[in-house]
C-alpha cells in the first residue's frame, strides 16, 4: 500500500505527463502526494507555476467543476502539498526532502542527458532512487504515458520485469506486489542471459522466469516495445565513480517507450 508519493517537478511541459501519472497513482491509493520544486536561494518562490491540480481533477470527472482547493483532500482522498525546497544543487535539495520525509514512492520526469533540465536527466533520476533508496516512476523522453491526459484512466496491460543474480531481484520482485496491487496486469519476468535466477512468491512458490539471449540492453529495449511499463530492481549506489559510470537502468530509461518503476535492491 503506497501512503505518500513525491512529484519533483521543473515547471517544464515534459514533466506533465508524469504530473499526471503521479496524481492518478494518488488517487488510485488515496494518499498523500507532494509536489517538489528546488529553486535556487537566489530566486523568488515561484507558486503559481506548481501542477494545477485541481484543473485535472476537474478535467477527469474526478472533481465537481465548482470545487475549491480545500475540497480536494474531501472528494478525492488526495492531501496535495506544495513545497517549494531552497538549494543551489537541485539533486542534492531533492534527495534531502526525500531522506527526511521517506515517501513511499516517487514520479520523475527525465529529459535525457540533451534535454533542457540538467537536473532531470536519467543519471540523476536514477541517482536519486539508489540514493534515497525509493521506489522511483521515471518517464524518460521516449516513454508512452499509461494515464490518459485527458480522461485520466489508465491504460497498462503488462510488465516487463528485467532480473539478474546482481543486484539480487528477490527482494524487488515482493515489494512490486505492494505497489502494483490496485492495477490488475500481467507481469513478465525476463533474464537476458543463461541461468536465470530463482524467484519466488510471497507464499515461497517458485515463479517463471522467462529466459531470452542476446546484447543485455538491446535486448530489454527491443522485449519492452510491448509493455506498458518496464520495473528494473536497481542496486543502491556504493560511492562517487557508480555517478560517473552510469547503469543499464540510465540507459534503458534514455531509449525504452515505457515508463520505468525502479525498485532499489540489495547488490
Amino acid at each position: 500500500m503506497i501512503h505518500s508519493i513525491a512529484h519533483p517537478t521543473d515547471f517544464s511541459p515534459e514533466g506533465q505527463a508524469a504530473f499526471e501519472h503521479a496524481l492518478y497513482l494518488a488517487l488510485a491509493n488515496r494518499c498523500r502526494l507532494d509536489l517538489l520544486h528546488v529553486h535556487d536561494p537566489s530566486a523568488k518562490q515561484e507558486w503559481d507555476r506548481f501542477p494545477h491540480v485541481r484543473k485535472t481533477l476537474q478535467r477527469w470527472g474526478r472533481l465537481s467543476p465548482d470545487a475549491m482547493p480545500e475540497d480536494i483532500l474531501k472528494e478525492t482522498g488526495v492531501d496535495v502539498r506544495k513545497v517549494e525546497i531552497s538549494d543551489i544543487e537541485p539533486g542534492d535539495g531533492l534527495s534531502r526532502f526525500i531522506h527526511s520525509h521517506r515517501p513511499d514512492l516517487i514520479v520523475i520526469a527525465s529529459h535525457g542527458r540533451s534535454g533542457p533540465s540538467r537536473w532531470l536527466h536519467p543519471s540523476v533520476s536514477t541517482g536519486v532512487a539508489r540514493e534515497a533508496i525509493t521506489p522511483t516512476l521515471i518517464l524518460g523522453p521516449l516513454s508512452r504515458p499509461f494515464v490518459d491526459s485527458l480522461t485520466g484512466r489508465v491504460h497498462i496491460e503488462s510488465v516487463l520485469v528485467p532480473v539478474d543474480h546482481a543486484p539480487a531481484p528477490q527482494e524487488a520482485v515482493l515489494h512490486l506486489k505492494g505497489l502494483v496491487e490496485s492495477l490488475d496486469v500481467a507481469i513478465d519476468f525476463l533474464h537476458v542471459g543463461p541461468d536465470a535466477p530463482i524467484l519466488l512468491d510471497g507464499q515461497k512458490e517458485p515463479l517463471s522466469v522467462r529466459r531470452i539471449d542476446g546484447p543485455v540492453v538491446e535486448t530489454l529495449l527491443d522485449q519492452a516495445r510491448q509493455a506498458s511499463m518496464v520495473v528494473m530492481p536497481m542496486a543502491v549506489r556504493r560511492g562517487p565513480l557508480d555517478f560517473v559510470r552510469g547503469s543499464t537502468t540510465d540507459r534503458v530509461v534514455r531509449e525504452v517507450t515505457c515508463p520505468v518503476l525502479a525498485l532499489p535492491a540489495t547488490s
